[in-house]
Formats: C-alpha cells, sequence, structure tokens
C-alpha cells in the first residue's frame, strides 16, 4: 500500500522558515519523480514544484524561486520542501505526490498525503 505522509506544517510569521517533509512507503521511491502542491483557501490546487527520481533536476512555480527548495533522501524515502522568506500567500495546504511517471513536470499523480497545514501571519 503506498503511503504518503506529510509533516513539518505550522503557524509562521511573515519572513520565516519552515521544512516539510513526507514520508514514503510502498513503493519504489527512487524510481519516481516527486512533488509539492498546495491548496490555499478558497482555491484550487496549485503546483509548487517537482523533483526528479535521483535528485538531478527540480523545477519551481515561478513565485517560489528563490525561496522554496525540494529535496529527496532516497535512502529514507523521504522527500522534503524547505521553504524561505514565507509571505502570507504562502498559506494553504500543502500535499506531497508521486508522479505517475510519464513525461512532464506537473503530473499527473497517482497518489497524494494527507497534507500539512502551513499558516503565515503575524
Amino acid at each position: 500500500e503506498v503511503q504518503l505522509v506529510e509533516s513539518g506544517g505550522g503557524l509562521v510569521q511573515p519572513g520565516g522558515f519552515l521544512r516539510l517533509s513526507c514520508a514514503a512507503s510502498g513503493f519504489t521511491f527512487d524510481h519516481y519523480a516527486m512533488s509539492w502542491v498546495r491548496q490555499a483557501p478558497g482555491k484550487g490546487l496549485g503546483w509548487v514544484t517537482v523533483i526528479m527520481w535521483n535528485g538531478g533536476s527540480t523545477y519551481y512555480a515561478e513565485s517560489m524561486k528563490g525561496r522554496f527548495t525540494i529535496s529527496r533522501d532516497n535512502a529514507k524515502n523521504t522527500l522534503y520542501l524547505q521553504m524561505n522568506s514565507l509571505k502570507s500567500e504562502d498559506t494553504a495546504v500543502y500535499y506531497c505526490a508521486k508522479d505517475l511517471g510519464v513525461p512532464g513536470i506537473r503530473g499527473p499523480y497517482d497518489y497524494w498525503g494527507q497534507g500539512t497545514q502551513v499558516t503565515v501571519s503575524s
């Protein structure tokens, strides 16, 4: 059974930082690209970033470039998202997602985690 379990969310002040983690199990983690997507209050899902299976390539949504860093530890089957210089508009539920394994950097995905809430507020 595929499981993706996010952690690390919370309340942070503008300008602060958080590190999200996603523990993966039930599949061969280092065979797949992994992504972070988010859903802000009252909005649809928004793609954040993706990292290829070996960590060799990463891609980011424009508004995250220079602030967010995606990484992975294939030995630990864990995906990370380091978020710096957080803004109020980064408030959202953040999900890690397993890519289906077809060409492309914005999905599609076949499995999602339950999400972790990130709230940026003073």
